[in-house]
């Protein structure tokens, strides 16, 4: 049986990554395989089956003739959005959300017309003939107009469905979509809400090559449909994660069934050294933290990093990675 992405893919782009435990949501248990130093692991098995289901449901979408809007104003997702979009001929937003995206489809389009009326103007030799000033608020306006709509500058109607990285970030765009009746597929993170989303996909929301990965496999969802061919995995192999997580975290399978309020996190035992757990490392002077930190593995250095929400955690070396928690303290 083929599939559509690899699980050895999706452990590699750490996909498997969630959120510290004292900021999950309930909601997601089902998806999450265990807890490890305070951070949630997603199950890569759920993850590929909900891959697989979005996969056939956006393929179903666009072979119908559907069009696709592609949602990510992070900075995680911001590149990972506009390539695919690109790629695939649909459409994209990687700035703020534009109340009325959807719902005042109507107003946007008079704002597009602007756009594109600011450049023909250019093209024409309109510019020439204006003063240097008015050009400059000119150039001024199309800039932003192109910021915040070149991305969908060529949508002549609302989408068919849309795709969005990370659904607290952008809420706004998916409450239009469910007025609309638009299908929602998303990345969906343990601190995150299902339910906002109609193709749940739980994966690591922050983290750049994990967001790329999925928003490509979801992309070859697209170029299929329009008839092109796509990369497909054969009897894909199971990730234990038992055996790709570090020995000592192997007890703390088991997940709270109810969780009235959040419990107060314990100390992250991995990052301890014999001496003393590393959160007092803040009393010890800047060369004796660094040294510690350098005592880490790399995927202990990136739990910290993902504690401390620091972007593209995930693609930078162990020096790096020191330099970088250094910085945030």
């Amino acid at each position: 049986m083929s599939t559509v992405v690899s699980m050895k893919q999706l452990l590699e782009a750490g996909v498997h990554f969630g959120h510290a435990t004292r900021r999950w949501n309930p909601k997601m248990a089902k998806y999450i395989y265990t807890a490890r130093n305070g951070i949630y692991i997603i199950d890569l098995k759920k993850t590929a089956e909900q891959i697989e289901i979005a996969y056939k449901a956006l393929f179903e979408i666009v072979s119908n003739g559907g069009k696709v809007l592609f949602v990510g104003t992070k900075k995680q997702a911001q590149e990972a959005v506009k390539e695919e979009a690109e790629r695939t001929g649909q459409f994209y937003v990687d700035q703020r959300w534009l109340g009325g995206t959807l719902t005042n489809f109507r107003t946007i389009r008079r704002r597009i017309r602007r756009l594109k009326e600011l450049y023909e103007m250019e093209e024409k030799g309109t510019f020439k003939l204006l003063p240097k000033k008015e050009v400059i608020g000119l150039i001024k306006e199309r800039e932003k107009l192109q910021k915040f709509l070149g991305g969908i500058a060529e949508m002549q109607k609302v989408p068919e469905a849309i795709f969005i990285v990370d659904p607290r970030k952008e809420i706004n765009a998916i409450k239009e979509a469910r007025i609309l009746g638009i299908p929602v597929f998303g990345i969906v993170d343990t601190n995150c809400d299902p339910d906002d989303v109609d193709y749940v996909i739980p994966a690591n929301d922050d983290a750049i090559r994990a967001v790329k990965l999925i928003t490509y496999v979801l992309g070859n969802a697209i170029i299929e449909a329009q008839g092109g061919v796509v990369e497909k995995f054969e009897d894909d192999e199971e990730v234990d994660l038992d055996e790709a997580v570090p020995e000592e975290v192997k007890e703390e399978k088991e997940l709270p069934k109810k969780v009235a309020k959040p419990k107060k996190a314990e100390p992250i035992k991995s990052y301890q050294t014999p001496e003393e757990p590393v959160k007092e490392v803040t009393k010890i002077d800047k060369n004796e933290k660094k040294a510690k930190l350098e005592a880490l593995k790399v995927v202990e250095l990136r739990e910290i990093a993902k504690e401390k929400e620091i972007t593209g955690y995930s693609t930078l070396r162990k020096a790096e990675l020191v330099d970088a928690i250094l910085e945030s303290e």
